[in-house]
């Protein structure tokens, strides 16, 4: 590792590690949830309980991302990555032992405090190893580990489940968790050299973090965009079953489109935040976006379907290695990356539980279909917040500029 007063460069061995540790837990995860709805249906659960049981993942995450986070810019990044791919090896068994809807509910909870220790604070690391101008290039490549788990993991889930069993499906998850810590524990440098913890500076307390208005408006922007994730995940299957009785196999098609074309443009597009105006990017994407889920509510059929998620893939492919790359600009300004990550991660989930809820509110008082125009609306509003919040901080900036002061929150 780096010392504090040396340039910086990409470890790529540590970058390495962390893009395969995440891909093998996260492809993992992506072999069994798809299969948890069936599982818990089998056992008795009713929907209520469904949505309990997909519920706890997302509240426990979004409880201690901001805990870990913040530990990890304390204590260093390694040890809360490893115990929490270990975590997710003995939740892996445990989903194997337990046939009781409530267990189920219970381990969901525990897996998301454990989702909690990886994703924000790998994400972290990942920002601490990132050279100066290359934020949005490496942060679009290490999302394609995320990217391609979700892609490959339901396809696995499918196959394992009618070749051989649920329980190989959790056995499965557990060896890909298992293949991550080791990755981790062994590849990964001491804690004692990691970067946060050589640099030793004191990271930004809470109550400034909470109020810098560059991390606002970026949770905001994330927030928006996931609320849109949650609404299309969750019930775009139910749409195109009851609107136009679209067969499973193009179902399928349909979910795996945005992520898909996302995932496939995150690197160029990466690179092209880092040589152009990221905030223009991240409002681009976010407009395409705010078309693409309206598009839903317009479709006629199959084709209208697969056109609107190219187009929700293509506005996410733009602006999250933008927005992610600021990210790391602020985590960087701030010697609070984790906490910072944590934040940015936990508006991800809060957008992602607020988006299947307020779907299923409107498919039981209305019709499904003016969901997405209420998510297209919730979007329209992000976007717009964005760029108020951007104007805000440039006119600040020209302001201290003429003052001779620097404004405390530029990127």
């Amino acid at each position: 590792m780096l010392t504090s007063d040396e340039p910086q460069r990409l470890d790529k061995r540590i970058f390495a590690t962390l893009f395969l540790a995440i891909f093998s837990c996260v492809t993992g995860v992506g072999i069994v949830v798809p299969l948890l709805p069936v599982y818990a249906n089998n056992l008795g659960a009713s929907g209520l309980y469904v949505g309990l049981i997909f519920g706890a993942f997302s509240f426990s995450r979004s409880v201690f991302m901001p805990y870990f986070g913040r530990m990890s810019d304390k204590k260093g990044r390694k040890p809360l990555i490893v115990i929490g791919l270990f975590c997710y090896v003995l939740i892996s068994i445990a989903f194997m032992g337990f046939e009781d809807v409530n267990a189920l509910i219970v381990l969901r909870f525990i897996q998301g405090i454990a989702s909690a220790m990886i994703m924000p604070v790998t994400q972290a690391y990942v920002g601490d190893i990132t050279p100066v101008g290359d934020e949005g290039f490496s942060m679009g490549l290490f999302n394609m580990s995320m990217f391609m788990g979700l892609s490959i993991g339901p396809l696995l889930g499918g196959f394992i489940s009618e070749q051989f069993s649920l329980a190989a499906a959790f056995g499965c998850m557990g060896g890909m968790a298992l293949v991550g810590c080791i990755l981790g524990l062994f590849l990964l440098p001491p804690t004692r050299m990691e970067r946060v913890v050589i640099q030793g500076k004191k990271p930004l307390e809470w109550k400034d973090l909470l109020t810098d208005r560059d991390i606002l408006i970026l949770s905001v922007f994330r927030f928006a965009y996931t609320t849109c994730i949650g609404i299309l995940w969750g019930f775009l299957p139910v749409y195109a079953d009851s609107q136009f009785s679209l067969p499973p196999s193009k179902i399928g098609i349909l979910l795996m489109l945005g992520v898909f074309t996302s995932g496939l443009i995150h690197i160029p597009m990466g690179a092209v935040a880092d040589r152009c105006n990221k905030f223009m990017l991240v409002t681009i994407g976010g407009l395409i976006v705010v078309y693409a889920v309206m598009s839903f509510q317009w479709a006629t059929g199959f084709q209208d379907l697969f056109i609107a998620n190219v187009l929700f893939g293509i506005g996410g492919g733009i602006s999250m290695p933008a927005l992610m790359a600021l990210v790391i600009i602020a985590g960087n300004r701030t010697h609070a990356m984790g906490s910072v990550m944590a934040l940015l991660t936990t508006a991800h989930s809060l957008g992602m539980l607020s988006g299947s809820l307020l779907a299923g509110l409107i498919m039981d008082i209305s019709e499904l279909r003016f969901a997405f125009a209420w998510g297209a609306a919730i979007m329209g509003l992000g976007v717009l917040l964005f760029c108020s919040g951007t104007l805000y901080n440039n006119l600040a900036k020209r302001r201290a500029t003429t003052s001779g002061n620097a404004h405390p929150t530029a990127s």
